[in-house]
């Protein structure tokens, strides 16, 4: 077999590292940092100041300041991306010449630094007081209180798992995908120490493979001429290590070819890397590919075979939390034009999944699922949850998963799975072996991946009765209880619940009673928030609006022009996440209120059991989640109050969950849903207040907040006008309801 022709290198890098000291020494940053104190000045030498200092622990050398540096990617920017783990300890040497030169600002070692920074000075001092003594220096690794991190170049596009080949062996790659198991932080050695019992001598070893022999004679220079074997004995407080992490990347759904599965990839996480990442995120991950031979007993299984890894030098998340979510100037001039709109409620439920047409009540009962109320923990500990359960029930064919997609995309931790594809242990938790352990550890489910998120949850009326009841405990508790294989814990999975299930036999019977064609259980019922019954019956100008508006979306790759800006997801994201932080509290008059509306709900629904019309079971839950609801009606106009109308408009939601069934009924129940009656029952709920007359304004700023336009309240006002129901002054500023 012909040997391999070397392969030689023109690289020199005594001049790389003279490079690199001048871009350390020279950079200045571009940018201006408005929430930093940072000193005009070099960049970097900045960082490594406050390294000194021992205020910063990372320095994170971007490529894209040393590309602007050197004003070309194909030079030393190329040369690290290509064999960036020999440049990190470029850097590091380079780094430790230039940290010699800078002196601490804060003083001598206190009490209050770490156990390593006080072991380093008391070596330093020892040092200078046996400079004549040669003894041996410490390894590098063990001075240095830094990490350094390459950032790639913002240019760089991510691939997916299976894209990373041979060919990406020892080079800095970026990878999409999302985390499916995130193992424990555990030390990781790095400078192994020793004291030997003889000569009293430290010894360090410094492991730089997977596994190491550790040392048992001392071989130092006295034990030498002495003739002694030492022996020597681990001191754990001076060694150094460091955090690790084993993360599990996964390809994502849309990165897999047709017929296959998605791959994983091993990503391994080192010091400050650590935490960032927790299962469901989707996110950019850079790293170093590296081989790593299997050891021990896998080594003679697996022979020749060979495992590959990353090891993370920087990681963006796609989706943040909603309190992590960081705004641009741009962002927060558009959060800040839409506070001020009156319209907000209607402008934001409109722009959620506008390709499906209709649904506005649907959409907008899903904009308080994203939005929520408020949690409670009272002062004996008992949690009242504010996180919004929906239930989307009806006929085949009208969007219910389209909808559900669209909320997981836009929900933060968005979790979408199906009835039949779920089995209890796949919802809650699991019990599996960890395989770098091999001990019995828990696989958190969907709903646990979905905490502080929303599951998304369709065909759910095709589960299993036994997998549906692991979901009780959830909705209302927000806490899965584990007790299998000697684990006994409480996982938390504060998680909203939107599922979408079909009637019985899939099509609703209007032969049968409600209860009979929801097919769900009472004591499931009763945790959702809102069961919205979406029936599809047949009308002629709904079918023709309908028809029309799925053949323009087929014909032009959109949807049809809006009379308004649709909001993008992320602007949706962003307002909720500033909604969020709003705490509403309810007041004497609308607990009043609330209290009277919920002894009215049971009140009709006697009426309703005893003619076999029952909706769904009204019970305390349901005073609850009029109060959530209103809660996040309030959150979404940012006001600390909740009023009356943002009850009255959950009521509203609760009632028109269920129009679709009367619409074709006559008798009692029999509505009249239009847009006139309804700024008409607004007008009658603040003629309470304001008597007979009152301004134009306050009935318009109402009828906006529940969702009415300008164009429907003009018309209803000129309608009620031409049939002598109210009265308008010569300027149009004050309205007059006639008796």
């Amino acid at each position: 077999m012909a040997a391999l022709l070397p392969y030689n290198i023109d690289i020199n890098y005594d001049e790389v590292k003279d490079s690199l000291t001048v871009f350390l020494q020279e950079f200045k940053s571009t940018e201006v940092m408005l929430d930093t104190d940072e000193v005009p000045g070099p960049k970097y030498m900045n960082i490594l100041q406050r390294v000194v200092n021992r205020e910063e622990t990372i320095v994170t050398i971007e490529l894209d300041d040393l590309a602007a540096h050197e004003d070309s990617t194909e030079r030393i920017v190329s040369h690290i991306r290509r064999n960036t783990k020999r440049f990190i300890g470029l850097f590091c040497e380079v780094i430790d010449s230039l940290c010699a030169n800078l002196t601490p600002q804060n003083g001598d070692i206190g009490y209050k630094d770490s156990v390593l920074d006080v072991i380093i000075d008391q070596r330093r001092v020892r040092d200078q007081s046996r400079a004549g003594e040669s003894t041996d220096a410490f390894p590098p690794a063990l001075t240095r209180r830094y990490e350094v991190f390459i950032k790639p170049l913002s240019t760089d596009e991510a691939v997916s798992v299976r894209q990373i080949g041979g060919t990406s062996l020892g080079q800095l790659v970026t990878v999409r995908g999302i985390v499916t198991r995130v193992s424990d932080v555990k030390p990781f050695l790095q400078v192994n120490t020793y004291s030997c019992d003889t000569c009293g001598s430290e010894i360090f070893q410094e492991i730089k493979q997977r596994q190491f022999t550790p040392l048992t004679e001392c071989p130092s220079d006295e034990c030498r001429s002495n003739n002694v074997k030492g022996r020597l004995y681990m001191m754990t407080r001076a060694c150094k290590f460091l955090a690790f992490q084993e993360v599990k990347l996964q390809e994502l759904a849309d990165q897999v070819p047709v017929g296959h599965i998605p791959r994983t990839m091993t990503v391994h996480m080192y010091g400050a890397m650590c935490r960032q990442l927790s299962p469901g995120d989707v996110c950019h991950t850079s790293g170093i590919f590296l081989p790593m031979p299997y050891t021990g007993f896998q080594a003679l299984r697996a022979g020749l075979l060979t495992d590959t890894y990353m090891e993370v030098q920087h990681v963006y998340r796609l989706k943040k939390q909603y309190d992590q979510i960081e705004l641009s100037t741009e962002d927060a001039e558009k959060i800040q034009e839409l506070q001020s709109d009156p319209n907000i409620y209607e402008k934001l439920s409109r722009s959620i999944a506008p390709e499906i047409y209709g649904h506005e009540d649907v959409k907008k009962t899903l904009l308080l699922l994203l939005v929520g109320g408020v949690s409670k923990v009272v002062g004996d500990g008992m949690k009242i949850r504010g996180d919004i359960n929906v239930c989307l029930m009806g006929d085949p064919g009208v969007a219910k998963s389209q909808l559900l997609k669209f909320i997981a995309k836009v929900a933060p931790r968005g979790v979408y799975t199906t009835g039949r594809g779920s089995s209890g242990v796949g919802l809650t938790a699991a019990v599996m072996r960890d395989p770098i352990t091999d001990e019995m550890v828990l696989e958190g489910g969907a709903l646990v991946l979905a905490d502080n998120g929303i599951c998304c949850i369709d065909e759910f009326d095709k589960m299993d009765e036994s997998d549906r009841t692991a979901i009780h405990e959830v909705m209302e508790q927000q806490t899965i209880s584990i007790s299998k294989a000697g684990i006994n814990t409480t996982l938390n999975a504060r998680s909203s619940i939107l599922a979408a299930a079909n009637p019985l036999y899939g099509r609703y019977n209007p032969r049968l009673s409600p209860t009979h064609n929801i097919n769900l259980p009472a004591a499931l019922l009763s945790r959702f928030d809102i069961l919205y019954l979406i029936l599809d019956k047949p009308s002629d100008d709904l079918d023709r609006l309908l028809a029309e508006h799925v053949t323009y979306v087929h014909t032009h790759n959109k949807h049809p022009e809006l009379d308004f800006e649709a909001l993008e997801p992320n602007v949706i994201r962003h307002y909720v996440a500033q909604a969020r932080q709003k705490r509403p509290v309810v007041t004497r008059e609308v607990s009043e209120y609330v209290t009277g509306a919920y002894v009215q709900l049971r009140r009709q629904y006697k009426l309703d059991e005893e003619k076999q019309q029952q909706f769904t079971y009204a019970s305390a839950r349901t005073l609850l989640g009029i109060i959530r609801m209103a809660q996040a009606l309030a959150r979404i106009r940012l006001s600390d109050i909740v009023e009356s109308q943002d009850v009255d408009e959950a009521l509203r939601l609760i009632d028109v969950s269920k129009a679709s069934l009367f619409e074709n009924k006559t008798g009692d129940r029999a509505q009249d849903r239009t847009p006139s009656t309804g700024i008409l029952s607004v007008v009658r709920s603040l003629r309470e207040v304001h008597g007979l007359q009152m301004d134009m304004s306050i009935v318009r700023e109402r009828a906006l907040a529940r969702g009415y336009t300008d164009v429907q309240i003009s018309d209803a006002i000129r309608e009620y006008t031409d049939l002598n129901v109210w009265q308008v002054n010569a300027t149009g500023t004050r309205l007059t309801c006639v008796e």
